[in-house]
């Protein structure tokens, strides 16, 4: 399959470093991004043992503009550091010295002090539908703007995200017509990891904790009896649910798995029963979450070891 790129994507007359050296006159200046900087080329490339007649059987790449992308990566150095204290601490996505490491050690030792407590263990591994395409950019607008006190890095941003397009191309050189986005961040954008973390910095507080890696969320609480953990991981779901609902984020309840920890082989087949939008989540025995395969008493060996080479 060939790629295709057109001219746009390597202009001439803007080099790297008239950006960078002009960068501060773009915040103070009502400078306007050129809509062909926002413009995406969408590649489709089939995953491996998929029908080719089904068009969920590709996976998407976009190629973004280059002088676009070096404008993301300023814009992203200079706020970085900014935003990064005051995201929640259970996100551990595409943050300094953090990674999914973070979770694979943490969820685990939750587990075993529940363990040594005699209590038992439920989590729910929440897993969302097109989380980045998703993205309601009034909602964005509202935590940006809780989060940048700067109002012309805020405006800039809001440029960056707002009137993107893409057009497909096929391995034989055919296009689609060019589509507008009016949802999401930018596939393959520097600032997009950044902009969807802080677009659920403000999940509600909950009983259970919880534990975060980009659109993979956890809620994990311990207790005395099945019960209890039960009712809790209910009403906590309900929380997080409506807090999904209100930034317009879909949450997949066949994708959405159960998990019971014990130490008790007895317990190896319990269930629990936690229902959202009047269906029931199933259980599963070893749902992949957090970037790691979980089982009935922790995180799986070869998770560690993967983790543990890195």
């Amino acid at each position: 399959m060939g790629i295709y790129l057109p001219r746009v994507y390597a202009p001439r007359r803007v080099g790297s470093q008239i950006l960078v050296l002009r960068f501060p006159q773009f915040l103070h200046a009502p400078t306007q991004i050129p809509k062909i900087w926002r413009r995406a080329l969408v590649v489709a490339f089939p995953k491996p043992e998929k029908p080719l007649g089904d068009p969920k059987s590709y996976r998407p790449i976009s190629l973004l503009c280059v002088p676009f992308k070096i404008l993301e990566k300023l814009i992203y150095v200079r706020v970085e550091t900014i935003i990064n204290p005051l995201l929640p601490q259970e996100q551990a996505d595409f943050r300094h010295w953090r990674s999914a490491a973070d979770h694979v050690l943490l969820l685990p030792q939750d587990i075993e002090n529940s363990f040594s407590a005699l209590k038992k263990a439920g989590a729910v591994f929440v897993n969302l539908t097109a989380a980045y395409d998703t993205v309601w950019h009034p909602g964005l607008t509202c935590n940006l703007l809780r989060l940048l006190p700067d109002r012309h890095m805020f405006h800039m941003i809001m440029q960056v995200v707002g009137n993107c397009s893409f057009f497909l191309s096929t391995g034989n050189g055919q296009r689609s017509r060019l589509r507008r986005l009016k949802n999401g961040v930018p596939q393959g954008s520097v600032l997009a990891p950044l902009l969807f973390n802080i677009y659920i910095s403000d999940l509600p507080s909950t009983i259970s904790r919880k534990y975060a890696y980009a659109d993979d969320l956890a809620i994990m609480h311990a207790d005395g009896d099945w019960q209890a953990v039960e009712g809790v991981v209910s009403k906590d779901m309900a929380t997080v649910g409506e807090c999904l609902q209100t930034w317009k984020l879909k949450l997949n309840t066949k994708q959405t798995m159960l998990a019971v920890f014990y130490l008790n082989n007895k317990e190896v087949k319990r269930e629990l029963k936690v229902n959202f939008n009047n269906e029931t989540c199933p259980s599963a025995a070893s749902p992949n979450s957090l970037e790691s395969r979980w089982t009935g008493r922790s995180c799986t060996d070869d998770t560690l070891n993967h983790f543990a080479r890195r």
